[in-house]
């Protein structure tokens, strides 16, 4: 897996990740991460912009590293753990929002992301980047089955809020103990499936003309509400 951009590899040295490889521009001029790669010992690979271009589709600034796929998580992590607050993703398709709900979920201490192995974004370096490295410190569980994962999580005394336009105003919502947040996909919302095995449907009013917010906007502003209700404790 390809990374790039000076912020996220910076994040990168700095937490020790196994890095395999760099790819630096001829003329990239930024010292402190040259002399961070000496210092560690990374194969530095110097290349013209052109080259860079040809490997990633982000503005890579000068430099791209090459680092070990994404490790996942494990869903009996959070099972178990008393007064948790979780976050589904419903086969979110965006790398920007997903990464935008991750840097989101680790500033709001959220306990785990789920998210489901097929058509569903997945880890990877535009994600990484856009979550400004975030991804490190929140664990991220890639599920087979939302369904199957739902049952098991209600069986342990999670409780689920969808997000949706027809629901109950989401701050009016008891947000405490086992609580799973639904976000749904951004062009169709969530599932059927998943909607109706929902405990609760949580709705953010529109004051505008538009009637929708963008699903990483929304995701915020839910998890923002359930951490609030939660600090009331």
């Amino acid at each position: 897996m390809y990374i790039c951009g000076k912020n996220v590899v910076r994040e990168y040295l700095n937490q020790n990740h196994k890095i395999k490889k760099s790819f630096v521009y001829n003329n990239f001029t930024d010292t402190e991460i040259t002399n961070m790669l000496k210092n560690k010992n990374i194969n530095i690979k110097y290349l013209d912009k052109r080259d860079l271009d040809r490997m990633t589709e982000e503005n890579h600034q000068g430099i791209i590293l090459e680092v070990d796929d994404f490790e996942y998580s494990n869903l009996s992590e959070v099972l178990e753990k008393d007064s948790a607050l979780v976050v589904m993703l419903d086969h979110i398709q965006d790398p920007h929002n997903f990464g935008a709900i991750i840097r989101t979920c680790e500033a709001a201490q959220v306990d785990a992301i789920i998210i489901p192995k097929d058509r569903s974004v997945s880890v990877n370096g535009t994600v990484i980047r856009t979550s400004v490295g975030a991804s490190k410190y929140v664990p991220i569980i890639k599920v087979t089955n939302l369904m199957q994962t739902m049952n098991d999580m209600k069986k342990c005394g999670y409780w689920f809020f969808g997000t949706d336009m027809n629901g109950e105003n989401y701050s009016k919502l008891d947000y405490r103990g086992k609580t799973c947040l639904v976000i749904g996909n951004e062009g169709d919302g969530m599932s059927k499936l998943v909607r109706d095995n929902c405990d609760f449907i949580a709705s953010i009013p529109m004051k505008g003309k538009i009637n929708s917010l963008n699903a990483s906007v929304a995701a915020g502003i839910v998890i923002y509400e359930a951490v609030r209700r939660r600090d009331e404790l």
